[in-house]
């Protein structure tokens, strides 16, 4: 057996605060190798899986698992957002827009299918992926290796069903329900020889696309087009060495949802009047990815090396009339941002007890934008000076660099104790250049056989998404009803803090509980803020920030029954802003300039969980609930009071039907916030944040799905 892979096997019983949905996080042994020339194409594609699981230890780190039978047990099954896969993981809090924040972070998630890091899109890419593409995925948190970085606040690593392990054969179905959704899909999987391929693609349409930002049961002008697609090809070289293709893409198209009642601020010629809930805004969005990786074993060295590109859009089409009137702009924004990447990683083991870990990643970012407004003359007051509209047209072009190097060594010091060490090198330029070496420490130690502990340390360098960066010439737009004070630093600055993780997993039979916690001291703290009518973020920073939390999980699986429970107490506070100081109105920056504040996205309490019965081989039911504090509102300071608490059941029952002339036809019915209480995710105020917005009301989703 390969001295890597072992080493991988050996540390997945080791693995701290692992858990799954399903009951176990520790992967299936491979089979003993064998001294035959040529292997069958699945056993070959097997034991690179497994060697391509030797290039990503988890030493040191925290993480939690969810396997495809946990996603099939959710209450939407294979329908399920993978941002909402996501939030029944420990620590991970429920935002608008489909956006999700882990310990304390606004965004700041690496995207990682098979290994292979894919850059953020603009409009965030869990809206993206399907989650019928994934076999698995993993939440990387806390001290990672060196080998992770530049987003850091978590790794979604996804691992991809493939067409070897699945056999010949595809799938049909679709997804309907309450608010006019439709979501029919369908995938095709297969292997012939030594090559295999997977592909899906699916088409949603509904009329509550974005959160309401009312408490009524449908929003007004609300419906949504959406289209994904993704595809997986691989051709087997020889036994060590395989090529494969992946890609996917998302076109997605939103109308932006009214708020009724809503007063006009500004006169546009000579009509003073307008209905808000008949603006009709609109904003598109596309993204197209791939990457082609080789990967492989050269004698003891297990190796993957990637080109990637990753193209994302973003055109958001106003209101020209009601904009005007109600902003005193109105702006056809549009942003677009292509990166190509390359990534290599390494693993060799030295002797018995060492493996080390290297590699490298570079990427370069073109980020064009352009914005044309209508805006109205204005006094240095800002008040209206005349009713007729001046165009301006806004365009930059922003390119970026990246570039990464990493080694790391795994020292197992005995059966029970391995420690991960290593050192990290990133480079960033885009506006000015920065960069950071940065020191990793792990330490996994099995006190007992059901007892695991874990430590680490990691200084983090996390530069701003280029994606997220706004380059608004403010000189553009003085004497106007949008004019910006030129107060400071446009451009946002690399993130750079020191990251503390420590944990106990402890295995009780059939049930696994875990207790981590964690504390990260930041300089220039990165967030995110909505400070336009278009559903997009731009980057801010606070000069320091302090974030900590405690989260514990607990998991059991036995015969029919499977049950979670995660709960996190987190706290995340900023002080000072120094960068894009003129989306902030002077007030604000005056107070948050002496005294810390919580974050926007800061949640106290946070909890998630579920339990799934089998009532026989073919029929299932379930619950899942989800559980919120509240996120930040404004309380007479900024971000001084939290917003009520939510609670969110959503209630599922399965069954599989059997026809002698066609086979199974899997059914699931779906009652999302059973309860239908109407719960607040956003209320309009706090810092960088854009409308209200409210979470979902109780609908009913029936899956239809056919195996072939």
């Amino acid at each position: 057996m390969p001295r890597p892979l072992a080493l991988a096997l050996a540390l997945a019983g080791l693995s701290a605060t692992a858990a799954t949905l399903a009951g176990t996080a520790t992967p299936p042994a491979p089979q003993d190798a064998k001294p035959v020339k040529e292997l069958d194409a699945v056993d070959v594609s097997a034991a690179l899986d497994q060697a391509r699981n030797a290039l990503s230890p988890d030493t040191g780190s925290s993480q939690y698992v969810i396997d495809r039978e946990a996603i099939a047990r959710m209450p939407l099954g294979d329908s399920t957002p993978l941002n909402q896969v996501l939030l029944q993981a420990p620590g991970v809090v429920q935002d608008s827009y489909g956006g999700v924040h882990v310990r304390g972070d606004h965004a700041n998630l690496q995207y990682r299918i098979d290994g292979v890091i894919i850059p953020e899109s603009i409009s965030g890419f869990g809206q993206t992926l399907d989650a019928r593409t994934i076999r698995s995925v993993k939440l990387l948190d806390g001290a990672l290796p060196a080998q992770y970085g530049l987003r850091t606040a978590a790794v979604v690593d996804i691992a991809t069903r493939d067409g070897h392990a699945l056999g010949n054969g595809g799938s049909a179905g679709v997804t309907g329900g309450s608010f006019g959704t439709l979501n029919p899909n369908a995938s095709l999987w297969g292997s012939a020889d030594r090559w295999s391929w997977f592909l899906t693609a699916n088409y949603l349409e509904n009329d509550v696309g974005i959160e309401n930002p009312t408490a009524s049961r449908k929003p007004d002008h609300d419906h949504t087009n959406q289209v994904k697609a993704f595809g997986k090809l691989s051709y087997l070289i020889d036994n060590d060495t395989r090529l494969s293709l992946l890609f996917g893409m998302a076109n997605n198209r939103f109308e932006i949802p009214n708020r009724p009642g809503q007063t006009p601020a500004f006169q546009y010629l000579d009509q003073t009047d307008f209905d808000s809930s008949r603006l009709n805004e609109r904003q598109h969005e596309q993204t197209r990815f791939g990457a082609l990786s080789l990967q492989g074993k050269l004698g003891a060295t297990d190796y993957q090396v990637s080109l990637g590109q990753r193209y994302s859009s973003l055109d958001f089409t106003p209101d020209p009339i009601g904009d005007l009137m109600f902003n005193g702009i109105a702006g056809a924004i549009s942003r677009s941002s292509r990166a190509s990447t390359l990534q290599a990683d390494f693993a060799t083991p030295l002797g018995d007890t060492h493996t080390l870990r290297y590699g490298f990643y570079g990427s370069f970012e073109s980020a064009p934008s352009r914005t044309d407004a209508q805006v109205f003359p204005a006094d240095g007051e800002g008040r209206q000076t005349s009713t007729v509209p001046i165009g301006i047209v806004d365009r930059n072009r922003l390119i970026a660099r990246t570039g990464s190097a990493y080694v790391q060594d795994e020292w197992s010091l005995g059966d029970r104790l391995t420690l991960n060490y290593g050192l990290r090198g990133d480079v960033y330029s885009a506006f000015r250049h920065e960069s950071q070496l940065s020191t990793r420490l792990g330490a996994v130690y099995q006190a007992t056989d059901s007892t695991t502990l874990h430590a680490g340390y990691a200084r983090y360098f996390t530069p701003p998404a280029t994606e997220a960066i706004t380059t608004t010439a403010i000189h553009k737009f003085d004497g106007t009803t949008n004019a910006l004070p030129d107060n400071g630093s446009n451009t946002p600055l690399a993130e750079r803090s020191d990251y503390f993780d420590a944990g106990v997993q402890q295995q009780l039979g059939p049930l696994t509980l875990g207790l981590d916690a964690y504390y990260r001291k930041v300089r220039r703290l990165q967030d995110e803020g909505q400070f336009g009518a278009a559903l997009v973020y731009s980057t801010f920073n606070y000069a320091e920030g302090h974030i900590r939390g405690v989260e514990f999980t607990a998991n059991y699986a036995a015969g029919p029954i499977s049950t979670y429970f995660n709960l996190a107490y987190g706290r995340a506070m900023g002080r000072r802003v120094i960068t894009g100081q003129y989306n902030f109105a002077p007030e604000e920056l005056a107070y948050i300039a002496d005294h810390d504040i919580h974050l926007d996205h800061d949640q106290k309490l946070t909890s998630s969980g579920g339990i799934s019965y089998a009532l026989d081989a073919a029929t299932r039911i379930g619950a899942n609930y989800l559980f919120g504090s509240g996120m930040r509102r404004d309380g007479g300071v900024p971000n001084g009071a939290s917003l009520p608490y939510y609670f969110q059941l959503d209630l599922s029952l399965s069954h599989d039907f059997s026809f002698a002339a066609t086979g199974k036809l899997h059914t699931q019915l779906a009652l999302i916030n059973a309860l239908d209480r109407s719960y607040e995710l956003r209320d309009g105020s706090g810092v960088g944040v854009g409308a209200p917005q409210y979470g979902p009301r109780r609908g009913v989703y029936l899956s239809v799905q056919k195996d072939f």
